[in-house]
């Protein structure tokens, strides 16, 4: 094609920036958080919701490069969603656009790099036909998430006034209310939980019944159930595993904080079980207790973290010839072991000297002997699972 053309090659285009996807979704997340940080206690929902969001607008975008028409089309539902949770979580549109804004300048940087680089010369009337599609695309998917965001703000401005949810998250944030109206004692002791799925409710009442407590229940969405179980008595063993012995029906995830006393207690078993949520939505079957997978559900929603553990200890196996797959296998087994290669033989099958040439080689391809890094490897591998 001749430098100037205004045939522009979007096939051929669309296939450069896809393959760095990678590398654009990487840099709009951070942008993502330089603009604003997502608050300390967002719901695991909207945490989980961001990456998702940011490659559907990508996928949004590269629609805007491939196809050659100027009505753009329905914004993906995906951020539509996540602009509803974004009003919930307390993020004003303000910021919202602001990170809209700034993944809009990133992917446009490398758009023109790729165009430059495969020899298309966006200028004179190629440039301004181009220009004006995309930013016809950005328009209309800008106009779509904060029509959303508005929506959700005044439905929460007027439900959440009338009932008990404003009043609880006043509290959880550390504000002086008066907690009398809901008729719960948080100067007891506490179990916070967190539910999904439509059948929250009977199953939480069921539960209160069980363990004779004080049940405070706030429905923060028709999928999301924020609930305390309360009594003067302290919390014991049992309590607890009732709870997670509970048999859940299908469709519905629950999250479980550790027992604590009085009102930093109340806020911070609730912190818990909001961060173990995602890990028991992965599960099925039983409650997820928060001290059972602290460690993972803290990787979870640290993004760098998550991101570094993969890189360090998974992607180097994944260089074996069958992906890493043995490699993987035998790892869990050794972790389930307790790190015992002969125990984990046996889970295997195979020979302890197997299972002990086998770790020596991921201790080579990994760079580093198992025993430094035990901790952070069966972290990383629990990620894999919950992908």
């Amino acid at each position: 094609m001749k430098r100037g053309s205004t045939d522009l090659p979007r096939g051929h285009l669309r296939a450069r920036l896809e393959s760095r996807r990678s590398e654009i979704e990487e840099a709009a997340l951070s942008r993502f958080h330089a603009v604003s940080a997502p608050p300390d206690d967002a719901d695991p929902s909207y945490l989980a919701g961001i990456r998702t969001a940011i490659s559907a607008a990508i996928d949004y975008a590269f629609d805007a490069i491939a196809q050659d028409r100027q009505e753009p089309p329905a914004p993906p539902p995906a951020l539509l969603v996540q602009a509803r949770l974004a009003a919930r979580n307390g993020v004003t549109l303000e910021t919202m656009l602001r990170r809209y804004v700034a993944g809009y300048t990133i992917f446009g940087t490398v758009l023109f790099e790729e165009a430059e680089r495969s020899g298309v010369a966006l200028s004179g009337e190629a440039l301004e036909q181009f220009a004006r599609l995309y930013t016809n695309y950005f328009d209309q998917l800008l106009a779509a998430v904060a029509k959303e965001h508005r929506r959700e703000t005044e439905n929460q401005a007027v439900s959440t006034e009338r009932g008990s949810l404003g009043l609880v998250r006043r509290l959880l944030a550390g504000e002086v209310a008066d907690p009398a109206p809901l008729a719960y004692a948080l100067g007891d002791s506490h179990i916070g939980v967190v539910a999904s799925g439509t059948a929250a409710l009977d199953l939480l009442r069921d539960l209160s019944r069980c363990l004779d407590r004080r049940l405070l229940l706030v429905q923060l969405d028709e999928q999301t159930t924020w609930a305390w179980l309360g009594n003067r008595r302290m919390t014991d063993a049992t309590d607890m595993e009732k709870i997670t012995a509970w048999r859940l029906p299908a469709g519905l995830a629950l999250a479980v904080g550790e027992p604590a006393e009085g009102l930093s207690g109340w806020r911070l078993t609730h912190r818990q079980a909001a961060a173990a949520l995602p890990i028991a939505q992965r599960r099925s079957g039983s409650a997820i207790r928060y001290s059972n997978v602290a460690l993972l559900a803290s990787t979870m929603r640290d993004d760098l973290l998550a991101t570094s553990l993969r890189q360090l200890y998974l992607a180097p196996l994944d260089a074996d010839r069958d992906g890493g797959r043995v490699a993987r296998e035998t790892l869990q087994a050794y972790f389930q072991a307790d790190r015992n290669a002969s125990s984990a033989a046996a889970i295997l099958r195979v020979g302890r000297n197997t299972v002990g040439a086998r770790l020596r080689a991921i201790e080579a391809r990994i760079g580093r002997p198992l025993r430094s890094c035990g901790p952070e490897l069966e972290v990383a591998l629990r990620l894999a699972e919950s992908d």
